[in-house]
């Protein structure tokens, strides 16, 4: 039977070694092993957070590219509406002056040699309006005496046209002497009253024919579709 001998100081000492060897040999690898495996999941974290924050960095941009396009369109409509704005108030601005014009030419109608023959129309279309057998008339105090032959005129064709007798009564609260002339009727004991006066005049005209006015002076509007 074959005896173990012990070991001697010298070979457990390199059994020592061996062993410390080993182990370190075992501690250095699974230190690479460990170090691998966290600079793996070191890259993919890293990489998660990069792709992370560059999505977060493309979503800013395009925000901010959103916003910058929706500030521009607000930009470019208000600087539209101010062009139209701007527009629309010289627009308005020749219209008045040309009303402007008409209104001043009006009260040189009084001094026309055909302002008698047009108080005498202003006078019989009031009547037809009215349809009245008494109606009153206020007038400028310096258009009295047309006014009167205004008034037989208008009674006489009256009569012609309905066989009834007109009676005009002239009132003497008269039209203000800065009024461009004209006549005011009315009937039913002031509760009916036709404004006749070349003021009102203008002003039936200038609703009237406004819409003519600005296709004459300014053209069609490219926004209407449709035209009567």
């Amino acid at each position: 039977m074959t005896s173990v001998r012990p070991l001697n100081d010298d070979e457990v000492f390199n059994e020592m070694k061996k062993m410390v060897a080993f182990i370190k040999q075992e501690a250095l690898e699974k230190a690479r092993e460990i170090k691998v495996k966290a600079d793996e999941e070191f890259n993919i974290e890293k990489a998660k957070i990069v792709r992370q924050e560059s999505l977060n960095i493309e979503a800013v941009f395009e925000r901010k590219i959103k916003q910058a396009e929706v500030q521009k369109r607000i930009s470019q409509s208000n600087h539209v509406n101010k062009a139209r704005l701007r527009t629309l108030e010289e627009r308005e601005k020749v219209l008045n002056d040309l009303f402007e014009t008409a209104n001043g030419r009006i009260h040189t109608l009084a001094k026309s040699d055909s302002y008698a023959q047009l108080l005498k129309q202003l006078v019989l279309q009031g009547a037809y309006t009215l349809m009245e057998t008494d109606v009153a008339v206020r007038c400028r105090q310096s258009d009295l005496d047309l006014v009167k032959v205004a008034t037989e005129y208008a009674s006489e064709e009256y009569n012609k046209t309905f066989g009834k007798t007109l009676s005009f009564t002239v009132s003497e609260d008269y039209l203000p002497a800065a009024s461009a002339g004209g006549i005011i009727l009315s009937g039913v004991q002031g509760k009916i009253v036709v404004d006749n006066t070349l003021e009102a005049r203008l002003d039936i005209v200038k609703e009237q024919m406004l819409p003519q006015l600005k296709v004459t002076l300014f053209g069609n509007s490219p926004n209407r579709k449709f035209f009567n």
